[in-house]
């Protein structure tokens, strides 16, 4: 009943942990810093000292588990310098299944993304659809690698891989990233936005798909964790419909951010070095994603909760936190 977790301190990964610990799981958390291991002990899991570079702590703390999670990773659409996100989520992700191959685990559950399936624009994607060979962003190409090389890992290590690639994650405990559209939306009378189309999955419902793909997962495969998709509008009218928000929404033409906004945005990130525009953001937004993750619910019995439902658990997650505030 003993499990290792990598990126146990982040919020799927934390959320992964609590439910493991719940169940009467043994947890060992791989925890790269004091505050990280502390927390860990705090909720009950065995911290292991190191990072996802540490092949043989990894090796040792691995020994005699059943399951391998391999959550860790670094997300940032607009990072200055890329190299460290592919070191990790490429370089670190095959160290993870070579040392759960030489500790004798079984099987290695990875934390891959949505972004990695590199659907072209337009229509609804799932785990079949072709990559288009574009990369809207260094976040995107380093998920396709870093899935790619546990993939190739496992098979040449013998051990069996299975990817969950999760959408935009949502609910209690999300506050930066994609969650930041919703508090865009919340915190103003006449948010400014662009019509795109998001794709959205609880974190309880993420949470469900790494269990059920430790345990009915196929080796080889990956399950895309989407429990809802649609367009902005659309979510705008389910967050009014929730909260009764009554704010006016400014929706930006798709033509001036395609035709000054990218160009603006590079120019911001060379000015300003706390410019939270880039490039690739404005690219993934224009693209836009819609995913089908129906694939999850036939074969490893994943339920999703109602979008309706996950906007209200966000939303008095944020009013806890005092994050709303209208403007």
């Amino acid at each position: 009943m003993a499990v290792f977790v990598t990126g146990g301190s982040g919020l799927v990964g934390g959320a992964l942990v609590e439910r493991l610990l719940s169940a009467g799981f043994e947890v060992r958390a791989l925890a790269r810093s004091r505050q990280a291991a502390d927390h860990m002990a705090a909720v009950g899991a065995i911290p292991v000292d190191g990072d996802v570079f540490a092949a043989g702590t990894m090796r040792d703390a691995m020994t005699g588990c059943a399951t391998v999670f391999h959550v860790a990773g670094v997300n940032d659409t607009c990072p200055r310098d890329a190299a460290p996100m592919y070191r990790v989520n490429v370089d670190g992700t095959r160290i993870v299944v070579g040392a759960a191959a030489a500790a004798g685990v079984r099987r290695v559950v990875v934390t891959s993304s949505a972004a990695a399936i590199g659907e072209p624009p337009g229509g609804l994607a799932d785990e079949r659809t072709p990559h288009s060979g574009v990369f809207l962003s260094h976040y995107a190409r380093s998920k396709k690698l870093g899935e790619d090389a546990a993939f190739e890992e496992g098979i040449r290590r013998g051990v069996e891989v299975v990817a969950v690639n999760p959408v935009s994650v949502q609910g209690p405990g999300r506050a930066g990233g994609s969650a930041r559209l919703l508090l865009h939306a919340l915190r103003r009378r006449h948010p400014v936005l662009l019509r795109s189309a998001v794709s959205l999955v609880d974190i309880a419902d993420c949470t469900d798909g790494h269990l059920l793909a430790a345990e009915r997962g196929e080796p080889g495969e990956r399950y895309l964790l989407s429990g809802s998709s649609g367009r902005t509008t659309v979510l705008i009218a389910v967050i009014a419909e929730v909260t009764g928000n009554e704010s006016r929404p400014l929706y930006i033409p798709r033509w001036l951010v395609a035709s000054v906004g990218v160009g603006g945005a590079a120019a911001a990130r060379l000015l300003m070095r706390n410019s939270e525009l880039c490039p690739e953001l404005l690219r993934t937004l224009l693209h836009g994603h819609r995913f089908d993750g129906s694939q999850a619910e036939r074969s490893l019995g994943v339920r999703y909760t109602p979008i309706e439902d996950t906007i209200a658990r966000a939303v008095t997650w944020y009013r806890e936190q005092g994050l709303l505030g209208v403007s």
